[in-house]
């Protein structure tokens, strides 16, 4: 019987899992991916792919729970010996993994508010594990942990002095992306890895880390999930003078109007189409081109502040499905960046790299596949080794 660690990465609109082996080195068993939550559920792993017998509308508990039923009854001759999770929002609390205890519970549930889009489908899914496995350990990596690194300056708000002492701060997110990307720089990078490295996590979340010695200095996200870069459905940076207007000239609630911002707005608000990167790129509406330039645009406006954080850059890193895939969206980015140096391998770029930039280029830019997956894996196995 091969004893395996079971990771669940659930986002704001999909569900990743991965079975490790409980080992040193924690080899892939199998992986496979939910996506489309709440719009007609699909399930992809390997060559099987199929919707699921759900709801069109079925959303996070329901999926999870038919996820965890349904891998129980196939793994065969793999023993789950432990879970792993990703929890997006740490809070002051927590600085690394942890196990999951009932009082673990009820401190992620409070931070709910600060992460309405991931928190509850990250509890969802710890839940739904424990009713199909009760006997095994659960851990909690957070996303918030790789960020607490940032000097007080990167994580403070011009606010009153009693607001920062009582946890108003930024905390930055996607933080398991980045410590994967921090492992692989020097794979790719040699020295630079160490030095000046703006990495671009694009999805449907998205936010952009400076990092230097493979640690963060800055990141765009902040006290929520909110902030930063526009993203698949989040407005990311709004003037706060948005949101009282929304509410007292236009009448909108605070539901509403938060509604609005976490749900209405992004690629979705202002195409009108979709939230999805791949139906933007496919589109000949208008709407949907500008959308896309919009999302450049802003991209590239943060590349410029996160060099100002980190004092230059050396490297720029796409990861995270946009990143990765979507070409377009590289070259248009970069084409705003050529400021910092870069030349634009154009070839390499249409082929997906790893390296996109030309080779005389002042500094060199990447794409690099991330893997939250792996991170969360590693870390659940060093806190169970550590208990036998």
């Amino acid at each position: 019987m091969t004893k395996a660690i079971l990771v669940l990465n659930a986002g704001s609109s999909s569900v990743k899992y991965g079975v490790f082996r409980a080992e040193a080195g924690n080899e892939l068993l199998m992986k496979g991916v939910i996506e489309r939550i709440g719009a007609g559920a699909e399930l992809r792993e390997g060559e099987r792919h199929e919707k699921l017998p759900l709801s069109e509308t079925a959303g996070h508990v329901d999926v999870l729970q038919w996820l965890a039923t349904d891998l129980s009854g196939r793994i065969g001759n793999i023993e789950v010996v432990a879970a792993g999770h990703r929890v997006v929002h740490g809070g002051q609390e927590f600085d690394h993994s942890t196990l999951i205890t009932a009082d673990v519970i009820e401190q992620i549930r409070l931070l709910s508010p600060l992460a309405p889009a991931h928190q509850p489908h990250n509890l969802a899914g710890i839940i739904a594990l424990g009713s199909v496995w009760p006997d095994i350990p659960q851990v909690a990596c957070f996303d918030t942990a790789f960020h607490r690194t940032q000097p007080r300056l990167a994580q403070m708000f011009a606010l009153p002095r009693a607001l920062t002492a009582e946890g108003v701060l930024r905390y930055g997110f996607h933080g398991l992306s980045y410590d994967y990307i921090a492992s692989q720089l020097p794979k790719h990078l040699g020295d630079a890895a160490n030095g000046r490295v703006i990495v671009l996590h694009l999805g449907h979340g998205a936010s952009i880390c400076g990092m230097v010695n493979r640690q963060s200095m800055a990141t765009t996200m902040g006290f929520t999930a909110l902030d930063g870069l526009m993203m698949g459905k989040r407005s990311g940076d709004v003037d706060p003078g948005v949101i009282f207007f929304l509410m007292r000239d236009k009448g909108l609630s605070l539901k509403e109007a938060e509604e609005v911002i976490s749900n209405e707005s992004g690629l979705l608000g202002v195409s009108g189409i979709s939230s999805d990167m791949r139906d933007l790129t496919a589109s000949n509406d208008p709407a949907a081109t500008e959308a896309v330039d919009l999302f450049c645009y802003r991209a590239a406006r943060q590349v410029g502040s996160m060099a100002g954080a980190i004092g230059g850059a050396d490297a720029i890193v796409f990861t995270a499905g946009v990143g990765e895939n979507a070409i377009a969206v590289r070259e248009k980015i970069l084409a705003r960046c050529t400021w910092l140096g870069l030349e634009i391998d154009y070839a390499a770029n249409a082929s997906g790299g790893p390296r996109i930039t030309t080779h005389d280029s002042a500094i060199s830019a990447w794409v690099i596949p991330t893997n939250e997956e792996r991170v969360i894996a590693a870390q659940t196995y060093e806190l169970i080794d550590g208990l036998s």
